[in-house]
């Protein structure tokens, strides 16, 4: 039996801040129109925390699998890569964790709608059924869409819009054209901590013909499409802000673009790929804190203010 301690560096615990963001916000802004859930909102964290796990059980799988994951990779060794866990094990455990992803689906989904909207439930179990699809192709099969320069429009999606509108729906049952702001704005950021990686993995990516949005368009094209992302996630919450405006507590999230422009200014004059490894745990933390700040701001000190 492989050790704990092994799938949990399969599990990728730094990546798991990130995956919540998006409940975060969504859970904010259903809280800001008076909605809110305790069980709810457990559930679709320990829901988010899932479908990242099986991401990155798949995509050491497919990454270890394919060779991508080699001695030249500058990051973190993976499992498969290193002999810790065989595929037989690592399949095996993808398995398992999709099955605890379902159960979790069914729970939040059923919770939050009831008998009385079928509708919503196979609408939401269609979505949780295409998000567990999403994170095994990133890597896995011959058609994974990650080794097509995809990834970029998925993580948008899902971490984004699909995390922040879908959780806000959980409660609310509906979606206000304001909330897609902040959606983008998780969304825009979510993509910038992929880009990173891909900053940092490009020229093995390339080698490994896993034709990233940066393989594509060069290292330093890459860059200016992180200050893209980066510029995409503050104007689009400073929108929001602006046009939801009730109290001063809600402008706290922009606290956390400090750091994010002063690592962007890092990540610009960087020419050394192998120093952006630790960039991406601190942007990543910083969107988790940014999200943090937006839930307390908008749902808890507003309400006292």
């Amino acid at each position: 039996m492989p050790k704990l301690s092994t799938w949990i560096n399969a599990a990728r615990l730094r990546t798991l801040p990130l995956s919540v963001s998006g409940i975060l916000v969504g859970t904010a802004l259903a809280g800001f129109q008076g909605s809110s859930d305790i069980t709810i909102f457990i559930l679709a964290l320990c829901t988010a925390i899932g479908f990242q796990i099986t991401s990155n059980f798949a995509n050491d799988y497919g990454d270890g699998v394919k060779g991508t994951d080699n001695e030249d990779r500058i990051g973190p060794k993976r499992v498969l890569q290193s002999g810790l866990l065989t595929r037989k094990v690592l399949k095996r455990g993808i398995v398992i964790s999709i099955i605890i992803n379902i159960i979790f689906v069914v729970a939040v989904v059923y919770l939050a709608f009831g008998p009385e909207n079928l509708g919503y439930i196979f609408l939401f179990m269609a979505l949780g059924a295409f998000s567990i699809w999403a994170a095994i192709k990133y890597t896995v099969g011959a058609s994974a869409y990650g080794y097509r320069g995809l990834g970029d429009v998925f993580v948008f999606l899902f971490f984004g819009l699909l995390a922040v509108l879908g959780t806000m729906f959980l409660f609310t049952k509906s979606i206000s054209l304001t909330a897609i702001l902040p959606a983008m704005s998780i969304g825009a950021l979510s993509t910038a901590v992929l880009n990173l990686n891909n900053l940092r993995d490009h020229e093995s990516d390339k080698a490994s013909n896993k034709n990233t949005l940066v393989v594509k368009m060069g290292f330093e094209k890459g860059k200016v499409y992180h200050t893209f992302l980066i510029a995409i996630g503050l104007i689009s919450l400073l929108v929001y802000l602006i046009l939801e405006y009730q109290c001063y507590f809600q402008l706290l999230p922009l606290i956390v673009f400090i750091p994010i422009v002063l690592q962007l200014k890092r990540v610009v004059k960087t020419g050394d790929p192998s120093l952006l490894d630790p960039e991406l745990k601190v942007l990543a933390i910083s969107i988790f804190f940014l999200s943090l700040l937006f839930y307390l701001g908008n749902n808890i000190f507003c309400n006292f203010g």
